[in-house]
């Protein structure tokens, strides 16, 4: 057990520690749900099996099965079971997209790793390890934060609704009428456990890796500020050799925003279609929590909407944090020690201040920044839909 939670404690300076080392858990998960295939070998064809069932069983089985559920069974739903089911079948429509969109992306996740290898290399002395030491543990222990939420949301509603008599989600099973007895409904709960565990392990790698990579990019920027601040400050140094600290700066920012473009693409796709349902899951859930669940149903629904709320307000966090992280540098550049360097040095200085003023911003589908005031936004269209179910009165006339 100690060396399985090893990576969230920074391991001690004496040990190498590289910036990919951040993603380890969440490289895991992705090779238990089938994303990391065996380079060669028979098992490579055993493994690709296996990719193909998970993603046939989350991506194409479980969004069918919930509509078909609800068009051929929807009289008998119980209110709080409806909901229980509903809240969760549409953010299984968004995570199908996600986790398509991220398997197909996984090359540029690899790429960026590489290009975080070099800037390791970059590494000076033992503050700048520390930095490096320091998120790889915070990154690693916010993924199984991210996993024991989510596997949390899908024990307890397991639990709750089996026990009150109704299986965990609804979800359509042409060949188990859990109304037939306990053993069918226990023997559906857990087929329908199962597949939910195969989506919700997808929907989090879909909806961790932004956090865990824009984590480590603004630990290699706080590592370039401390370089940039120490530009010309050793005067056993050269003009020569303060230029070419200055080229390697401006080199290190130029990996760090291609880091950034790298993951650009995945992550406006995936959170622009949780951006478009944040709104009305959120709507829903509360909806359920306040009108039609029980004190155990409650409890699912309550772990469900931290689910939903850690799909994005971390990262949206995250992106001012590198907002201002990117205006710090410009500062940091400005007024590091170049007021007596040579012309060459000055002129290069300027150019780079130009480059550095521009803030790293990511977009959501291209339309609106990402970032807590884009979340609130969109997150605000739950409370609409509480107000419009109250001021017309639909709970008590659903029930």
């Amino acid at each position: 057990m100690a060396s399985t939670f090893e990576l969230i404690r920074p391991a001690p300076l004496s040990q190498r520690v590289r910036s990919r080392e951040g993603l380890i858990y969440m490289y895991r998960g992705m090779w238990l749900i089938g994303w990391v295939p065996p380079e060669s070998g028979v098992w490579r064809y055993v493994y690709l099996a296996w990719t193909i069932a998970t993603l046939i069983f989350g991506v194409i089985y479980l969004p069918v099965a919930f509509l078909t559920s609800y068009v051929l069974e929807f009289s008998s739903f119980a209110p709080s079971a409806f909901f229980t089911s509903l809240q969760v079948a549409i953010n299984v429509y968004g995570s199908s997209f996600k986790s398509m969109i991220t398997y197909y992306f996984m090359w540029r996740l690899s790429k960026t790793e590489t290009l975080l290898d070099r800037l390791d290399e970059r590494l000076q002395n033992d503050e700048d390890r520390q930095k490096i030491h320091n998120v790889v543990a915070r990154s690693n222990y916010a993924f199984l934060i991210y996993t024991f939420i989510y596997n949390g949301f899908a024990i307890s509603t397991f639990f709750s609704m089996v026990l009150s008599g109704s299986p965990p989600w609804a979800i359509y099973n042409p060949f188990i009428d859990w109304r037939a007895g306990v053993l069918s409904l226990w023997a559906e709960s857990i087929f329908e456990y199962i597949v939910m565990s195969i989506v919700v392990l997808q929907d989090q790698l879909a909806d961790s890796y932004p956090l865990m990579y824009t984590l480590i990019f603004r630990a290699h920027l706080d590592v370039l500020k401390s370089h940039i601040r120490n530009l010309r400050m050793d005067p056993t140094k050269s003009e020569n050799e303060n230029y070419d600290e200055l080229v390697n700066c401006i080199m290190d920012h130029k990996l760090i925003l291609r880091c950034c473009n790298l993951v650009r693409p995945i992550i406006y796709r995936t959170i622009f279609v949780q951006f478009l349902l944040i709104g009305l899951v959120l709507g829903l859930t509360l909806l359920n929590i306040f009108f039609f669940s029980n004190f155990y149903q409650a409890v699912g629904s309550i772990l469900f909407v931290l689910t939903i709320l850690l799909q994005t307000f971390p990262f949206c966090y995250n992106c001012n944090l590198l907002i201002e992280d990117s205006d710090d540098l410009a500062n940091a550049v400005f007024q590091s020690n170049w007021t007596e360097a040579e012309p060459r040095y000055k002129r290069t200085l300027v150019t780079f201040i130009q480059h550095v003023q521009q803030p790293i911003v990511f977009i959501a589908g291209g339309i609106f920044p990402i970032s807590m005031n884009s979340n609130i936004s969109v997150a605000k269209f739950a409370f609409s839909i509480i107000t419009i179910v109250k001021q017309m009165n639909l709970a008590e006339k659903f029930q």
